[in-house]
């Protein structure tokens, strides 16, 4: 599709919200309408009038607003009523293609402005469900937001290992069947890491707040490997501040009884055992190799070893799975209660093997997808959950949203900070992302991604975070 755009340059949000209506087709900037093509012309004229043309299949609209200030809401807007007429379609989120709905409502709340949810539904078009969700979100959010530490950070320890790569992952991460011989340099040089960081003036002069081990699936490893990456962080960061130390067990295929002891001997407060769906054909399907029997299993191990939080992620809208099929996921996890439950939205993630083979697959239904997502929220109210985080991606399945849902004080306070920048991420391991948040900016620095690379050059990842605590303090940021 050809987009034509005319005295203004918002090229990015204009690219989102049409990406919203059309994905997985190409869209082309170009200076002239087309004949015979399907195309988007989008002006601001000199008296504030925002312009809108698009023609697509045949069929063309057209759309004007008045503004007194020109933005790229108002672009967005007259994109989203021409689109709205010509594919029939309403998006259930309207115009916000961002990843933090629940940040314009904080920002909205403490300029002062009441009744955030009608906002987003008269400012963005956002359905009255999910300006709730987003509002209900938010409410949650704002207690651990005000009460974080002021010079707190947060721990994030990246394992980049996996049983296998599933059929929607992007992530950077080895098959521990074929990396095996990796993972004790992995280690070795993630202690390195370690070590250096936690001497770091940056690090020593803050609290550590939360710790997270994430992926890949830091099951993979081995338990005495486990142990020797918490045994190094407990001998060189001070800990005594720690409210929360989260675990990604992740595939129940990873996980057994000496495991699960050495993450309660280190005091692990949260761990994630995931089925996504206790169906099993679509496990195979998506390239899990463990079965909802296991993941039963594994569950009612970890339970019956003393852990007090178990968390368990579902996805709405795998390949050919039903609203019965999503549906039975929820009762299976309902009857087993445990205390979080992340609803994710199927992403067509580039990179991905369903994203190299997107036309193999019958994407569900937006429709579809929706459904199970409200069913999950109102299940899962029943159950005495409520929502406490959320976020979107780019290519989710109706353009939809990823939510966690807790019992009462059972929310993971690291997932609120990384989703909302509001606190200080100091990311080690692979694919690590450190997240610095200043006065009036946010600066990152990042990790290699394949392992063997970061392992090869674990000392040039160690000055570029370090050169960055230096120059952070330096300028003086908070």
């Amino acid at each position: 599709m050809k987009i034509i755009l005319k005295n203004h340059n918002e090229e990015y949000a204009v690219r989102e919200i049409v990406g919203s209506f059309f994905p997985k087709v190409k869209l082309e900037f170009t200076n002239d309408i087309p004949q015979n093509e399907n195309y988007i012309y989008s002006e601001v004229q000199s008296n504030k009038k925002i312009v809108c043309i698009a023609f697509a299949d045949g069929i063309k609209r057209e759309s004007h607003i008045y503004n007194d200030v020109t933005d790229k809401t108002k672009i967005k807007k007259s994109i989203y009523e021409c689109l709205s007429q010509i594919t029939g379609i309403t998006l259930p989120w309207g115009l916000l293609t961002g990843i933090r709905p629940a940040k314009i409502i904080r920002e909205f709340r403490r300029s002062g402005g009441k009744n955030a949810s009608d906002f987003l539904v008269t400012e963005y078009e956002t359905e009255k469900s999910k300006a709730k969700l987003a509002e209900d979100v938010e409410t949650v959010e704002s207690i651990y937001i005000d009460n974080m530490y002021q010079n707190g950070i947060s721990l994030y320890i990246g394992i980049p290992f996996c049983p296998t790569r599933c059929l929607y992952c992007s992530f950077t991460s080895q098959s521990i069947a074929f990396s095996n011989k990796l993972t004790e340099p992995y280690v070795e040089a993630l202690k390195k890491e370690i070590k250096a960081i936690s001497s770091n003036e940056f690090v020593i002069s803050r609290k550590i707040e939360t710790i997270y081990f994430g992926g890949g699936t830091p099951s993979a490893l081995s338990s005495s490997q486990i142990d020797d990456i918490l045994n190094c962080i407990e001998a060189h960061f001070n800990l005594e501040y720690v409210k929360e130390i989260t675990f990604e067990a992740g595939r129940p295929d990873t996980i057994c009884e000496d495991k699960l002891h050495v993450l309660l001997k280190h005091k692990v407060t949260r761990i994630s055992i995931n089925p996504q769906t206790v169906n099993d054909n679509t496990l195979k399907k998506i390239g899990r190799n463990h079965s909802s029997d296991d993941f039963f299993r594994s569950f009612e191990l970890a339970r019956s070893l003393g852990f007090s939080h178990i968390n368990s992620d579902i996805i709405a809208g795998l390949p050919d799975e039903t609203e019965s099929d999503f549906e039975k996921t929820l009762d299976s996890l309902c009857g087993i209660h445990p205390e979080s439950i992340t609803v994710h939205t199927m992403s067509i993630k580039h990179g991905s093997y369903l994203d190299m083979n997107y036309d193999t697959y019958s994407p569900t239904a937006a429709s579809t997808v929706n459904n199970m997502l409200s069913l999950a929220h109102e299940r899962l109210k029943n159950l005495g959950m409520h929502p406490y985080y959320m976020y979107r991606q780019k290519n989710m399945l109706g353009n939809l949203e990823n939510v966690g849902y807790c019992l009462p004080s059972h929310e993971c306070i690291y997932n609120i900070y990384i989703m909302e920048e509001v606190q200080n991420i100091v990311a080690l391991g692979a694919g690590g992302s450190t997240k610095l948040i200043g006065n009036n900016s946010i600066e990152r620095v990042f990790n290699v991604k394949e392992v063997y690379d970061y392992i090869h050059r674990i000392d040039e990842m160690i000055n570029r975070k370090i050169e960055l605590f230096n120059k952070w303090n330096i300028e003086g940021n908070s």
